[in-house]
């Protein structure tokens, strides 16, 4: 089974903009994020969780930067 990734600009309405804005702020669009697009719900209530877990908080940005390093390792994942 092959879950396709989704390019903006054939994305749901209600998430299309959320794209094009990722688009513009960092010149690219995770993979990630585009096969997430699947389903528009699911994407946007992922980014509600994503938002949080990076905002500012106990630890420092390098800190989460090396769990999500080392997770993404220990699962053979790209990184």
């Amino acid at each position: 089974m092959t879950i396709p990734i989704v390019e903006a600009d054939k994305a749901a309405e209600s998430v299309r903009p959320i794209l094009q804005d990722m688009q513009q702020k960092t010149g690219k669009v995770l993979n990630f994020f585009k096969f997430m697009v699947n389903k528009p719900e699911i994407f946007r209530t992922f980014l509600e969780f994503y938002k949080a877990v990076w905002a500012p908080g106990a630890l420092s940005p390098k800190i989460k930067e090396l769990a999500y390093l080392t997770v993404s390792f220990h699962n053979h994942c790209e990184y």
